[in-house]
């Protein structure tokens, strides 16, 4: 893409979601988008699910009738509001939200919502349920990038980002330099040593895509007690920085992984930091060291 910006201000959120409350919920989406572009905020990420929170639909004990209900389409109440706060304020929110793709529909995914300064741009359904989620969600199929003046951006959600790199390389690939992650990370109170035990789970895996491939990582977590479970919070922008040895290290630009606090982190970064570097030529190949074409023989 040429002539695409590179300076971006940043947001993420540790989200303290109020369970199954759906108004309170999203009247918070709202503030904390109003506050992020009153800071000067291009983007604000929030968590996974945050519209109801996580808990509302593995709960057995809730009927499936009722997760239905509480569902809706992209073009539903909820996100037509949020979507007023995007164009009134020029500014990119990305949020998590069940969603069923007809008003009637009865299967329902687990997305993210991307609205920009024009409205909605469009979601993106989680490829890779997590354990029970899978007995109220269906998986999703595509991935998913949006365009901005900072070139294509991609998205996965919780379990895509941890385990499953071949999606965030994909992106890369695909020219992103940003990957935003909502998540819903699980901090295993009160057992002793839980937040280290939150941290190794959570910190290692993104660092490690950054790493491999020089980009930038916005990840945005719930915190706190739910409903039953009590999330870690950690919400954080990471990225790459170039050593004295010309090596990629990583970076924390805002945010922190041991911060459980309610509230949100604002970080301005520079993406030509992001360069991608397995996808661009190797000056002593005349090629790049990613090679996709040979990884598909593995799997004919």
């Amino acid at each position: 893409m040429e002539n695409m910006r590179d300076i971006i201000n940043l947001a993420v959120v540790n989200f303290k979601v109020a369970a199954g409350n759906k108004q309170s919920n999203l009247s918070r989406i709202k503030e904390f988008s109003v506050a992020a572009a009153k800071r000067g905020a291009d983007m604000i990420v929030f968590p996974e699910l945050c519209l109801m929170g996580y808990d509302y639909f593995v709960d057995e004990k809730i009927d499936r009738k009722d997760k239905i209900a509480a569902t809706e389409t992209v073009n539903g109440p909820s996100v037509k509001e949020v979507e007023k706060i995007a164009k009134e304020y020029g500014i990119y929110i990305i949020f998590g939200m069940s969603e069923k793709f007809e008003e009637d529909a009865e299967e329902l995914y687990n997305s993210a919502v991307v609205l920009g300064p024009g409205g909605l741009i469009g979601s993106y359904q989680k490829i890779h349920p997590f354990g029970t989620e899978n007995t109220w969600c269906r998986k999703g199929e595509k991935p998913f990038m949006f365009d901005t003046e900072w070139g294509p951006i991609a998205l996965g959600i919780c379990y895509d980002s941890y385990q499953f790199p071949e999606l965030m390389r994909y992106y890369v690939y695909k020219g992103a330099r940003l990957y935003l992650n909502p998540t819903a990370v699980i901090e295993e109170i009160p057992n002793e040593g839980s937040r280290e035990a939150f941290r190794r789970c959570y910190t290692p895996h993104l660092e490690y895509g950054v790493l491999a491939n020089s980009i930038f990582i916005a990840s945005s977590n719930l915190t706190g007690y739910d409903d039953a479970c009590f999330f870690g919070g950690g919400s954080m922008i990471i990225g790459p920085k170039t050593n004295a040895f010309g090596e990629v290290d990583v970076v924390c630009y805002c945010g922190d992984d041991n911060d459980y606090q309610v509230g949100m982190h604002l970080g301005t970064i520079d993406l030509s930091l992001g360069v991608r570097h397995l996808c661009i030529d190797n000056p002593y190949a005349g090629e790049p060291d990613f090679r996709p074409d040979i990884y598909k023989k593995f799997y004919e």
